[in-house]
Formats: structure tokens, C-alpha cells, sequence
């Protein structure tokens, strides 16, 4: 079984996000269950100078954008065992960031046509062809729309997966003619047109075999309007051809035991081992270094996304509690400013480091006794799932794949490997947070949360298997009618 990931960024190549964490992780998973999987991603300029050395160049040739005709080059890499296309086009890739850009409906126009033009230049026709959010979301649609009438191309499925809705990859109508090399027959309600634009992630909604959704809980809830982002009656006749699995994390990159990155290494059976992290970190970001106060973390984007608010609201309260609170993340200028503000008011309890720093997050993952997560939605989470694998006990909001990672202590039944509350409220988190440090204080029962978060199996084995399994299914299906 043949499997082409495209994928706008690829650990340890290029990353913004969790995208590239699972782009990193699933296709070393699915390559021992014995899939041949490849990736093909764009050459950025921000990829190290340790991985373009070993780039070979395969291939050159010319792609249409429109009226345009643009240089495509082809390198390629093999990585832990993975075999990796970049396609290379400086013009459009070799810049400081990934995304962002006034022409990023061009640039991804182009690099879905480069994918699907690679195939027939390299002579590799995959069984599946398996994209990922808005970036690679035209490919599925340009192969239906033209490519399947052309040889080689007519057995090729398509899976879509949608890591996070909320970004589509919306642009002016002209882009239909202008980047896509379309006429005016596909702008309409059942094809691209969405509110008077071209939307590229409805493409794939609208063409591909079928649509995984990074946890059971996100699938439900994008099929409503609260969630769906204008796409919700779309999902929802598509429902037949939707799979909730969830994300996994690579367990040999996020494990206690043997992390190069924490002052300690440490495992669910000399977990006594953590507290050394906690106690350097402490040092390290100037607080009072007390074994017995609870340390809380948040590592994440300073967004509006990741309950930021809810925080604002109570944060008063919060710091109010016999606890420390470190904040590792960039984002909105508001947020960042009103936590800096904050430290300064706080000097005692709290600390803000403004940015992303790898090796300082494994530190506070292994440091932290608790893990503050209360996303307004989350369609999987990385966050909770290196937490609990590093003893950092979770407090999130019911919702995506928090809620279906993060089941909620029980004193009665003393089951639950975190903390949870269900409505996007600031009092139901303080609460919340509230409750877990009541329970940090008795030690036997504080263990038994931190045992059953640890000993939980977070890698990428079941999802990949089940991917295994949808990829068969799909390969099985009768042809694909073009559009």
C-alpha cells in the first residue's frame, strides 16, 4: 500500500504547529506496520542547513499557476527511513516565515499543482494520496476536477485531514481562473463559491474519498454552527465519509525517561526523579523553591482559541492560591501584554516567556505538577497528552480532544488522570483549578492521578493502525467519479 502525505510543514523540517508534529510522528508509525509512506512539502528558506545538505535534486520542471508558468524542482531526502519530496521554488518558499503572506493563495495554489505534476514526473502513483488542512486542500479537487482523466492518476484516493477549521484558506473569486486554472462552472454552492469567494478547504471537503477529523469529540462538534465556521451543513452531509482519530504523540521524542532536554530523566517507576526538575526550574526562573507549593503550566499560543480570556477573568483569584504559574507562548500582542503586566504585579508567583523555546518547554513539562489548558475549542491537543506523559496533571475544558483524552478525577471510584469542566466559563475553571489543588496536597491520592496519567498509552500505534484500516477501505471503493 502506496501513501503521499502533502503537507504545507513536516517535523523536524519546518514548523509552526501541531501539524508538523503529526506530520513528523504518523508516517514513521504507519512505515512499521509496513505502508510504504512518503511526504512531499514545500523547500522553505527556514529548513536547516543540516537537512539541505543532504538533499538530492531529482527532478525540474515547470508548473501552471493560472497563466503562469513557475520552476518546480524536486529534492529529495530520506530521513529516520521516510522518504521526503521538497519541492523547491524560491520565488515562493524561500522566505523567514511559513505563512502569512499577502500571496499565500498563490503559493499553495502552486504547490498543490507541483504535488499532483510530481507523480507523473517521478512515475509514482500512490494508492492514496493523504493531505492536510487548507494548504494541500485543492489537491483532492484538482485531481477530480482534471488530473483523473490523465493517465495514471485515475486509481488514486484521497484522504483529507482537518487539523483546525477555523483556518480554510479563503481568497478573492478571480483566484478561481487567476491561480487554479478553472472556468466559472465550479464557482457555486456545491464546489468552491462559499459567500462570494473561493474557499480551498471546502475543495476538499467537497472532493475527497474521505475526512478525518483529529478527535471523535471535534467530529461532532464541527457538524454544529457553533463549531462548523460556515461549513457545518457541509459536514454534516458528509457525515457518512467522516473518521474522528485522534492524534498521538512520538513517544521517543516526548519521554521522561531518556529526554535530553530535562535537568533529570525519570519514569512512572522512580517518580520521585521529577521533583529535581521542578526544583531547577524553579531556580532558574527566579521562584521561591518550595517542593510543597504547586507549579502550574501553560505552553501555548497566546490566542483567544486557547481560553486566554478565561484566565484574565479570574487570574486575580488564581494567584490568589498557594501556587506558582510559568506561561511559555507567543500570540496576540494583548495577551502578551497583559501577562507581562502581570508578572510584573506578581513578581512572587508567576513568569512569562514570551516565544516558543523546545528545549524549555520539555523542562517545564517535566517540572510542572499541573497543566493548564481551557481552549475555547481544540480539535485534538498535543499540550495534555506531553503533559500526562510527563506526570503534569492536566486541568482543560470538555471539549475536542481534551475531552476525549482527559477524563476527570473521580474520588469516588478513583479513576481520572486530570481535570475538567465542561462550560467556557472562568468561574468553572477556577473552580476547577481550585479542586485539583485540593487533591495535591494528599500525597497517596495526588500518586494514583499521576500513575494513571503516565501509564496511559499516548503514542501513535492505535491511530495509526486505524488510519491502516480507512486507507484499505478507501482503496477498496468502486472509481471515483470526476467532477
Amino acid at each position: 500500500m502506496k501513501v503521499l502525505f502533502a503537507v504545507s510543514e513536516c517535523g523536524p523540517f519546518a514548523k509552526s504547529g501541531g501539524l508538523a508534529d503529526v506530520a513528523g510522528s504518523l508516517p514513521k508509525e504507519l512505515k512499521s506496520l509496513g505502508t510504504d509512506v512518503r511526504v512531499i512539502l514545500p523547500k522553505y528558506g527556514t529548513i536547516a542547513d543540516q537537512y539541505k545538505k543532504k538533499m538530492k535534486k531529482i527532478k525540474e520542471f515547470t508548473v501552471d499557476v493560472g497563466w503562469r508558468k513557475q520552476y518546480c524542482g524536486i529534492e529529495e531526502l530520506i530521513h529516520q527511513g521516510i522518504t521526503y519530496y521538497f519541492v523547491d521554488n524560491e520565488y515562493y518558499f524561500k522566505r523567514e516565515g511559513l505563512y502569512g503572506y499577502f500571496d499565500d493563495g498563490e503559493r499553495f495554489a502552486f504547490f498543490s499543482r507541483a504535488v499532483l505534476e510530481t507523480l507523473k514526473e517521478l512515475d509514482y502513483f500512490p494508492n492514496i494520496l493523504h493531505c492536510h488542512d487548507w494548504h494541500t486542500a485543492m489537491i483532492p479537487y484538482l485531481l477530480r476536477a482534471d488530473y483523473y482523466r490523465r493517465t495514471g492518476y485515475g486509481s488514486i484516493r484521497t484522504i483529507f485531514t482537518i487539523h483546525n477549521l477555523q483556518f480554510q484558506g479563503i481568497f478573492p473569486r478571480e483566484v478561481l481562473k487567476d491561480l487554479l486554472g478553472l472556468d466559472e462552472s465550479y464557482f457555486h454552492p456545491g464546489h468552491l463559491e462559499f459567500f462570494g469567494n473561493v474557499n480551498f478547504m471546502k475543495g476538499a471537503l467537497v472532493a475527497a474519498d474521505k475526512i478525518t477529523i483529529v478527535s471523535p469529540t471535534y467530529k461532532q462538534e464541527i457538524q454544529t454552527p457553533e463549531f462548523g465556521e460556515k461549513l457545518d451543513g457541509l459536514l454534516r452531509a458528509r457525515n457518512e465519509d467522516l473518521v474522528g482519530i485522534l492524534n498521538g504523540i512520538d513517544d521517543d521524542f516526548y519521554d521522561p525517561s531518556k529526554d535530553p532536554f530535562i535537568f533529570q530523566n525519570y519514569s512512572i517507576h522512580n517518580i520521585g526523579k521529577k521533583a529535581a526538575n521542578k526544583r531547577e526550574i524553579q531556580k532558574q526562573f527566579g521562584l521561591k523553591q518550595s517542593a510543597s507549593t504547586p507549579l502550574m503550566v501553560m505552553i501555548s499560543r497566546l490566542t483567544r482559541q486557547k481560553g486566554i480570556d478565561l484566565i484574565k477573568c479570574v487570574f486575580r483569584e488564581i494567584l490568589q492560591e498557594d501556587i506558582q504559574l510559568i506561561f511559555l507562548g507567543a500570540g496576540d500582542y494583548e495577551y502578551e501584554e497583559y501577562l507581562r503586566q502581570a508578572a510584573r504585579i506578581y513578581p512572587e508567583k508567576l513568569r512569562v516567556y514570551t516565544g516558543f523555546n523546545e528545549e524549555l518547554a520539555h523542562k517545564l513539562y517535566a517540572a510542572a505538577d499541573l497543566f493548564l489548558m481551557p481552549s475555547l475549542f481544540e480539535p485534538c491537543g498535543l499540550g495534555q497528552l506531553i503533559a500526562m506523559k510527563y506526570g503534569a496533571i492536566p486541568i482543560v475544558r470538555e471539549t475536542g480532544g481534551l475531552n476525549d483524552t482527559v477524563k476527570s478525577w473521580n474520588e469516588f471510584t478513583k479513576e481520572g488522570n486530570g481535570f475538567s469542566f465542561k462550560h467556557f466559563n472562568a468561574h468553572d475553571m477556577l473552580y476547577t483549578i481550585r479542586r485539583a489543588l485540593s487533591f495535591y496536597h494528599n500525597k497517596k491520592t495526588w500518586g494514583l492521578i499521576v500513575k494513571q496519567a503516565m501509564e496511559k498509552d499516548y503514542s501513535w500505534a492505535q491511530s495509526a493502525f486505524y488510519y491502516n484500516q480507512l486507507y484499505s477501505e478507501v482503496i477498496a471503493r468502486s472509481e471515483t467519479h470526476v467532477f
